[in-house]
């Protein structure tokens, strides 16, 4: 059974940053895509990082530049390095497998999440 427990999040300035973890258990990190996610109020949850087996990464527009995906093998770990929070970035994290055909459709079942609080 997968199952993901994040953690990390917490209040934090705008301008600030936070460092969020994702534990895994029940699949290897390190052989898969892996992605973080977030769900603002009132919002869909959307992708906004991802690494592949090989390392490659990709993020969503809105937080390139200033979110840093990565993962620690040794640990099966992921890892979301947030510098230069802004107040929209205040969301609901949590961590999954998305599908090939989509990101919006996922693997495995969701983990509690880390709420991200950005204040102006």
């Amino acid at each position: 059974q997968v199952q993901f427990v994040e953690s990390g999040g917490g209040l934090v300035q705008a301008g600030g940053s936070l460092r969020l973890s994702c534990a895994a258990s029940g699949v290897t990190l390190s052989i898969n895509t892996i992605g973080w996610y977030r769900q603002a109020p009132g919002k869909q949850r959307e992708l906004v990082a991802r690494i592949n087996s090989g390392g490659r990464t990709t993020y969503a527009e809105s937080v390139k530049g200033r979110f840093t995906i990565s993962r620690d093998n040794a640990k099966n770990t992921m890892y979301l390095q947030m510098n230069s929070l802004k107040p929209e970035d205040t969301a609901v994290y949590y961590c999954n497998r998305p599908a090939v055909v989509s990101p919006s459709i996922v693997l495995d079942a969701w983990g509690q999440g880390t709420l991200v609080t950005v204040s102006s």
